[in-house]
Order: structure tokens, then sequence, then C-alpha cells
């Protein structure tokens, strides 16, 4: 998905549930009829413009109108010069048909995260119902894992009949003309390097559950992390050490006290 595409997604998600909040007001959040829940969690799922990821959260209203929240999460990052490719080469027997891989991919990279941030209500949410608006920040730490990538490689020079082997992706030797496919996803665990970072992100939440006990939300955002060396994701183009990304994360939790 483009950023521009992404982001004219993001602007009619966020038009839509502000529009159906606007007769919300924070007078009454904290009105007598209801009761202030102080604890909560929840679980999400995000797709942002480089892949996407799965978290966790956890958090504790400081007043009824702000929260300090703990975050843990791991997401994919992807190169936006990735393109897949299929293999030059039919199935060869005793062998897996050849996969489709992406050329020039030296290493997949994955992030961890795991920070700390406040929300803060905009618009609070009636004891009727309705869409809680808020807006929020997090910072912590950023942790890149570089996972090598694998392909099997077709040797033309075969003699022994064992043309194929599995091999890291070297840019140097290896063309479409050798490349047979990729290799299985955890070929090359044993060789993960770690990079360490830190990020930011900020952006609206928009809480719409029925029940204060169950946490229903939509979240949309910008992250930023950022690394001390560039992080070499693909052969053949300049990497870099910062990655920007918009987000769109759905979240589903419970609150108590």
């Amino acid at each position: 998905m483009s950023l521009i595409k992404f982001s004219v997604f993001q602007i009619f998600l966020l038009s839509f549930l502000f529009t159906h909040g606007q007769q919300i007001s924070v007078s009454d959040s904290l009105s007598n009829t209801k009761i202030l829940l102080r604890k909560e969690q929840s679980g999400f799922a995000m797709i942002h413009t480089s892949g996407f990821g799965f978290g966790y959260r956890n958090g504790t209203h400081i007043t009824g109108y702000k929260k300090r929240m703990f975050e843990f999460e791991i997401t994919g990052m992807k190169n936006p010069k990735e393109i897949r490719v299929s293999s030059l080469y039919p199935s060869v027997q005793g062998y897996p048909d050849p996969k489709s891989y992406i050329y020039g991919k030296e290493n997949a990279f994955f992030i961890l995260r795991g920070g700390i941030g406040k929300q803060k209500i905009i618009n609070s949410k009636p004891y009727w119902g309705g869409v809680e608006l808020r807006y929020f920040y997090y910072g912590g730490l950023s942790l890149g894992i570089l996972k090598p990538i694998y392909l099997y490689i077709y040797d033309l020079q075969d003699t022994l009949g064992n043309p194929i082997s599995i091999q890291r992706y070297n840019p140097a030797i290896h063309t479409a003309d050798n490349i047979y496919g990729r290799a299985p996803f955890f070929e090359g665990f044993n060789k993960i390097s770690l990079m360490p970072g830190i990020y930011f992100k900020t952006g609206l939440n928009f809480e719409y559950g029925a029940s204060d006990k169950t946490l229903k939300a939509i979240e949309a955002g910008i992250a930023v992390d950022i690394y001390t060396k560039d992080v070499p994701i693909m052969a053949y183009t300049n990497n870099k050490n910062y990655f920007v990304s918009l987000y769109l994360s759905f979240h589903l939790g419970s609150r108590g006290n």
C-alpha cells in the first residue's frame, strides 16, 4: 500500500469516526452516572505503510482525563524498493517447487518496541455510548532484528547430480540466473543480529466500546524508529538508519479497578 493511499484511507476513517462523535463533550465523562475504571489492558493488531505487527498495552488513569500507558509490540519493516519476482527455473525432481523471492533482499527486518506514553481525552464518551477521542504519544527502545535471507541456488556447473543447495544470499555471486527460489523462512535464524535504537509514536485514538469495561478502539498515527547505523535490508540501494511509517491499529481489551 503506497504512502499516499494509506494516508487517504486514514483521513477517511478518522473523519467518519469523528463525525459520529461530535455530540461528545468532556464534561459528560465524569458525570455521577459513571464510575472511573482506573486500569486497562489490551492487545492489538496493526497495519502500516511498510508491513504489519502485533502488540500489547497496559495502563492506569493518572486523572480522569489522562492515562499512563506501557506498550510492547513487534512489527515487520520492508524496504519500499522490494519487488517479488518468480524463478526462471521449472520444478526439479527431488527438490521443492521454486518459490518467488525478493531480488536483492539481504535481510528480513523486524522491530521489537517497548516504551511508555500518555493518552489524553479530547472528547469523552457520554454514559449512553458513542466515541471517545484521545491524542497520545509514546517513546522508548526499538530493537531491530536482522535475519539473513537464504535461497535455493542452482549450480549450473554441477556434475555430481546435486545441482541445488541452500545458501545465504550474496549479491556478488547470486543473480537471477542461478537463483532457484527462496529457502524456508527459518533458515538463517542462527545468524540473527541485533541493532539497538529508539522510537516515537503519536496520533489519535478512537474508543467506541459500548461498555466501559470493554475496550474497543481504532488508532491512527505515525511511528519513527532511529538506529545507530544504516539497516542493511537491500543490496543495490542506499539503506538508511531510520524508518517513518503511518499506521492503523485495532485494539481489544478490558478495564477494571
